[in-house]
């Protein structure tokens, strides 16, 4: 199962990337386009992978926790993640405009740690759900104890990260110069 998470993580840079030289270097348009809209496919594989294994009556583990934290962040982050890439591909292929930096002091960036903690907290329920579909779809709870198992850790770290992306909010990081 680590071998599906790791060859989904893998298709989807490699999709990805993929697009978006299609895209850019090469003036694939189309072609770009496609390879970019299949880039979500590398999830539904996992999520098909995950669910077979689980219904065949495959050990509910820590790697099937694995692939819904997997999904979760891919779901969260990835519009993200593609979006970041395309503007840096389109700036050094297709002189486009330099990417924005997001911002680094002040108001806007305690906004900015606001928003990503939002996404973050996305990923865990988006996980969380995945997670309680596996569990249903084996029908014991002691057998899918184990996939819970990566709950715990990513609570501490959610945690954490809120206290960090809200402590700007209080206290925001000022601009350099001011006094």
């Amino acid at each position: 199962m680590i071998a599906v998470i790791i060859g989904c993580e893998v298709a989807f840079w490699v999709l990805l990337l993929a697009g978006l030289v299609a895209r850019y270097p090469l003036r694939l348009r189309r072609a770009g386009a496609a390879l970019l809209m299949a880039v979500p496919l590398a999830d539904v594989v996992l999520l098909v992978v995950s669910v077979i294994d689980l219904r065949g009556g495959g050990e509910a583990g820590i790697a099937h926790g694995l692939a819904a934290v997997y999904l979760g962040v891919s779901i969260a982050f990835g519009h993200q993640m593609i979006h970041w890439a395309d503007r840096h591909f389109a700036h050094r292929f297709a002189g486009g405009p330099a990417p924005v930096r997001p911002p680094r002091a002040g108001r806007s960036h305690a906004a900015h740690e606001r928003r990503q903690w939002l996404r973050h907290l996305l990923a865990y329920l988006i996980a969380a759900a995945v997670l309680a579909v596996f569990t249903a779809l084996v029908g014991d709870l002691d057998r899918t104890r184990p996939l819970w198992s990566v709950m715990a850790p990513w609570t501490v770290a959610l945690v954490a990260d809120f206290l960090i992306s809200f402590s700007y909010t209080i206290s925001p990081r000022r601009v350099r110069g001011e006094a």
